[in-house]
């Protein structure tokens, strides 16, 4: 979901997730986001060297759990977010994410999953649904009695 709400102008809030080649990592958060928030979000997710595709393996991995990436294709920060967003989320891009304009910016230290074998790639997956709900949490839009 591409979305573009200037932060803090009272919309939904709005989260990117980026990655360096927006082929993995976020763009399962982005998903998750979606699907966790159910529409209490908008999420959407970048690289700061955009591949040409989402990998396999993340695609095999998500679709085991219903969600399906297929038809996304990683996108630059300008294109995902050109406005900014009220919570950048960064995953191992380190100095080559630029600033994005934000009132909160996170880093999540995960590994890349390209070309990693499908069990480390499940972990990667489940590392990250269980940071976008803690996230989640903490930003009001998942309520502890609410179940995942």
């Amino acid at each position: 979901m591409s979305n573009s709400a200037v932060p803090g102008s009272g919309s939904l809030p709005t989260l990117l997730f980026v990655c360096v080649h927006n082929a993995g990592r976020s763009q399962m958060a982005a998903a998750f986001a979606e699907r966790l928030a159910k529409g209490r979000v908008a999420a959407s997710s970048a690289g700061s060297d955009p591949a040409d595709s989402v990998h396999p393996e993340v695609l095999a991995v998500m679709a085991e759990i219903g969600i399906d990436l297929a038809g996304r294709r990683p996108q630059s920060i300008g294109e995902a977010a050109p406005d900014g967003a009220d919570v950048v989320v960064t995953m191992g891009c380190g100095d080559s994410c630029p600033a994005v304009r934000s009132a909160r910016r996170v880093e999540w230290d995960l590994p890349d999953p390209a070309g990693r074998p499908i069990d480390e790639v499940r972990l990667v997956r489940d590392r990250i649904q269980d940071l976008v709900s803690g996230l989640l949490y903490e930003m009001g839009v998942l309520d502890l009695a609410e179940p995942l």
